[in-house]
């Protein structure tokens, strides 16, 4: 059986969180992607074989967007979902106001009334506002915009007191002070959760991946000092733990060399008393089976396991990693740029540890070759760092608030000059 934490109504909820943004596509690749192979069609089968086998091994808590999988997250899920008794899950979905256009009350109400027709569900059980902390610096006349000055958060309040929303949150990305606004307003709004980024990478060293980040360690105590239950997303950074560099393996593997690093991480976000459920996009079954089983039951990390995750997040945030977690949020470029595909190459090649260093290394051939064959399989010619003209549309949808052109710019700096005279 799943290991399972008591909601804020005294639902029981899995600490394992299925989370719709990744589905699977016919052609093997997953849907949230606008790079080769995302206008595939939703491998709905291998979505249903997920949830059922979810439900069969005491998963109940699925989450989703109207934002996800180009739009067909909802139904996708509502249509598997319905298969089952009510009473065996909780569907979490979110206000994904973003664009001006549906930041009106009546725009932003169609979204809310949509989705729980989709969902086939009278009641919602966990409703957030979507990725508030957004917009730079207008982060706060963002938030305003979506959620205060429309009246959509007085509206959703009323919704809850009806019961047709069973608990109210938010998720966070982006500026702190808002972060802070919003919790601070938890003696009016009791807000029954709150879902935020958390790994062991972002524990202790967001800031050092890009300064406008917020540490884990840091929201995760400013909310559970209010005693609100955590939602943890992105336990792999994007998929960025899923793989380790030989250098982060070897202070690593000797505790466990059976472990996968998916393991570590899941294990690391369930260890905190204050989690609620950890979410997982789980694109194969073979990722639900793994972490159903990392959960069943949670071995909570040692004094020791924490340490060496610590020694080891020292080690990943020495590199030059893009943050990255593949949301597509950027996307799509204007000018047909592939920018998720672009930072998951170069990622790729860090956590490999062959990405090519200079032409007096033994390596460097080798690495040049490999990463240069690897990154124009990915990225067609027309959709590279290249093609970037920094006119920044991409920058402020980013939740982890990269500097989007300057990163392409580095990216195809690299590039060129490999081709050019495999000088890097």
């Amino acid at each position: 059986m799943m290991t399972v934490r008591t909601g804020a109504h005294g639902e029981k909820v899995s600490l394992l969180g299925y989370g719709a943004m990744r589905y699977p596509t016919v052609d093997g690749s997953h849907a949230n992607t606008h790079r080769g192979g995302s206008s595939a069609a939703i491998d709905i089968a291998a979505v249903q074989q997920h949830v059922d086998y979810c439900i069969a091994h005491g998963v109940n808590y699925f989450d989703t967007s109207p934002a996800y999988c180009r739009g067909e997250s909802e139904k996708v899920l509502g249509d598997a979902l319905a298969k089952h008794p009510r009473e065996k899950w909780f569907v979490a979905t979110k206000l994904s106001n973003f664009a001006p256009k549906t930041h009106s009350f009546e725009a932003s109400r169609k979204i809310y009334d949509e989705s729980r027709r989709l969902l086939h569900t009278d009641v919602i059980d966990f409703y957030l506002l979507h990725a508030i902390g957004g917009g730079g610096a207008n982060a706060m006349k963002l938030f305003n915009s979506r959620f205060i000055d429309n009246g959509m958060l007085d509206f959703l309040l009323k919704e809850r007191e009806a019961g047709r929303i069973r608990n109210l949150g938010y998720s966070f990305h982006g500026d702190e002070a808002i972060f802070r606004h919003a919790l601070a307003m938890h003696d009016k709004v009791h807000w029954d959760f709150i879902q935020i980024q958390l790994n062991w990478v972002d524990w202790h060293h967001a800031k050092e991946i890009n300064p406008r980040n917020v540490d884990a360690e840091t929201l995760y105590n400013l909310v559970t000092e209010r005693n609100i239950p955590v939602v943890v997303m992105e336990p792999l950074l994007g998929g960025r733990l899923a793989k380790f560099s030989e250098a982060v393996a070897r202070k690593i593997a000797p505790l466990d060399p059976q472990a996968t690093p998916a393991s570590w991480s899941f294990r690391f976000a369930g260890t905190f008393p204050g989690v609620l459920t950890v979410l997982s996009g789980m694109t194969y079954l073979k990722y639900v089976e793994e972490n159903v089983r990392t959960y069943s039951p949670l071995k909570p990390l040692n004094a020791k396991e924490l340490a060496t995750l610590e020694r080891a997040a020292q080690t990943f945030v020495s590199g030059d990693n893009v943050p990255c977690t593949a949301c597509d949020y950027c996307m799509p470029c204007p000018f047909g740029l592939d920018i998720p595909g672009i930072f998951a190459q170069w990622n790729q090649a860090i956590v490999e540890d062959r990405l090519p260093d200079f032409p007096g290394d033994p390596s460097y051939a080798a690495n040049r070759r490999r990463f240069l064959v690897d990154y124009e399989r990915a990225i067609p010619r027309l959709r590279e760092a290249q093609r970037c003209i920094g006119c920044g549309r991409c920058a402020p949808h980013c939740p982890q608030s990269i500097d989007i052109p300057a990163m392409l710019r580095k990216v195809d700096e690299f590039v060129e000059k490999l081709r050019r005279n495999g000088r890097a």
